[in-house]
């Protein structure tokens, strides 16, 4: 495998990574950060179940998750309305501003 070939997009992305981590927001693991991605940008409703199919990954990494994305009020959870014992990850509007911001990081490498 050519390293090459990928070596433009990967520049772009290390200078995303860079400008994000200088940046001063919240710094978020690859799984926050995919989930966080997941609730904002699919068609929901996004059940722990769900999320965590999605992912490959068990229902604990997703709570976890969940928890400090609802800390740094990013998502936040939400009980469902027919069927109490589901949980649904939800957006919230400073989860889609803190997007926003990296969307216009990445955007600024393009």
């Amino acid at each position: 495998m050519n390293i090459q070939a990928y070596e433009a997009p990967l520049t772009q992305w290390k200078a995303t990574v860079l400008d994000y981590v200088r940046s001063g927001v919240p710094d978020l693991t690859n799984r926050q950060m995919a989930l966080l991605l997941l609730i904002h940008l699919d068609e929901g409703p996004h059940t722990i179940r769900g999320v965590a199919k999605v992912l490959k990954v068990t229902k604990p990494v997703i709570t976890r998750a969940l928890t400090r994305l609802s800390e740094l009020r990013l998502a936040r959870r939400a009980p469902d309305p027919k069927d109490k014992r589901n949980v649904f990850a939800v957006a919230t509007p400073e989860g889609a501003e803190f997007l926003r911001k990296l969307q216009h990081l990445h955007l600024g490498h393009a």
